[in-house]
């Protein structure tokens, strides 16, 4: 096994380029632009494609072109690029075209900060472009993950016709870990029967999102609506840790769950029964795991580096079965693992006032600290 030192970003390109992409079309912008810069110089190098576009409007678009011809195809943005192509998702969704989308999350709303957080989850998970259309989103929590998922991205995104978001944040594409390449696949020579690549000998084929006729276009909804049941039945992905004994859980995605853990494994040696979830795919999202540990657990704590957007998903999950509990920084700040473990001895005494939404129960303590 060959490790190498590799940014995260640096690792997600070249971990697409040895998936077989064959376009990359993009926009600089901090803090993902080193996944630009990388692609930049390996996709010539290989004769493939690459396209630094006018505006991440214009990215998205040629992704959209060119996934019409059955070609593996992405993209890369952050945060408020990453808005801006939201058009171009919805598009791209309504004609059922694989694609896959990199968002390095940083601080905002608007322009914000470089910092990273992970205030896109809304936007990405529940869709933040026009219409009814799920993609499938996924979050790792390291550099090594982020290499492997992006390989699953591709063959999902194939699978599936679908947008696939790999979600994840400054501090994984920033950082420097040890990882392992995948080998090389061989560039695709044979495409679905749906690709526009060429009519000769052959009918046309049309592929667009314009569908004026509203009982068509409701016919086109339902089996969106069906092949992302079948992603629910067949493609949530998560990572439990202590679980086996444990009476009180921690949940969060991509950084927060791994800083998470840094605070599960110090509350352990303290001798508190707290085990971790961690979601990798935030979308679908584990529903069923949340539903089986709420007979199970007496409390658990959502953290993130948000107000509280995937603690929406856990409530529905939980249906108010358990007492969850809620902790987050935002704008940029990343919480130190001592503070998520302040929280875990907190829920774990049991005193919790559980009356209230847990993001204003979160707010009033906040306030309590000047925040």
């Amino acid at each position: 096994m060959v490790r190498e030192m590799m940014k995260g970003n640096e690792a997600v390109a070249e971990a697409a380029i040895r998936a077989g992409v064959a376009a990359y079309f993009g926009y600089p912008i901090t803090p993902q632009t080193e996944l630009l810069e990388y692609m930049a110089k390996r996709m010539p190098e290989l004769g493939r494609a690459f396209v630094q576009a006018e505006s991440e409007l214009g990215a998205i678009n040629m992704v959209y072109g060119a996934a019409c011809t059955g070609q593996r195809v992405m993209s890369s943005s952050s945060s408020p690029g990453v808005s801006l192509m939201m058009e171009g998702i919805s598009y791209i969704s309504g004609t059922e075209l694989p694609a896959v989308l990199v968002d390095v999350m940083r601080g905002g709303p608007g322009l914000g900060n470089i910092a990273p957080a992970q205030g896109d989850y809304n936007q990405i998970v529940h869709g933040g472009g026009h219409g009814e259309y799920h993609a499938i989103v996924l979050a790792p929590a390291s550099v090594q993950e982020s290499v492997d998922l992006t390989v699953t991205a591709f063959d999902l995104a194939e699978k599936y016709r679908s947008v696939v978001v790999i979600l994840t944040d400054g501090s994984i594409g920033q950082m420097m870990e040890p990882c392992e390449m995948p080998p090389f696949k061989p560039m695709k020579t044979v495409f679905p029967e749906w690709a526009t690549n060429g009519a000769e000998g052959r009918g046309k084929r049309v592929l667009t999102s314009i569908n004026l006729d509203p009982a068509a276009q409701e016919v086109t909804n339902f089996r969106l609506m069906r092949r992302w049941q079948e992603i629910e039945a067949s493609e949530v992905k998560y990572k439990t840790y202590y679980m086996e004994d444990a009476k009180f859980a921690v949940t969060g995605f991509g950084s927060c769950g791994r800083l998470a853990l840094s605070a599960v494994r110090a509350a352990r040696a303290e001798g508190i029964k707290v085990g971790l979830i961690r979601p990798i795919t935030v979308s679908p999202f584990p529903v069923k795991l949340f539903e089986e540990l709420s007979h199970k657990l007496d409390a658990l704590l959502v953290v993130e580096m948000n107000n509280g957007q995937m603690l929406e998903d856990v409530l529905l999950a939980t249906r108010h079965q358990i007492p969850v509990e809620f902790y987050g920084r935002m704008g940029g700040v990343v919480p130190f693992p001592d503070e998520v473990l302040d929280e875990i001895r907190r829920v774990s005494k049991g005193s919790l006032d559980t009356i209230g939404h847990p993001r204003d129960r979160w707010l009033k303590r906040m306030a309590q600290k000047d925040l």
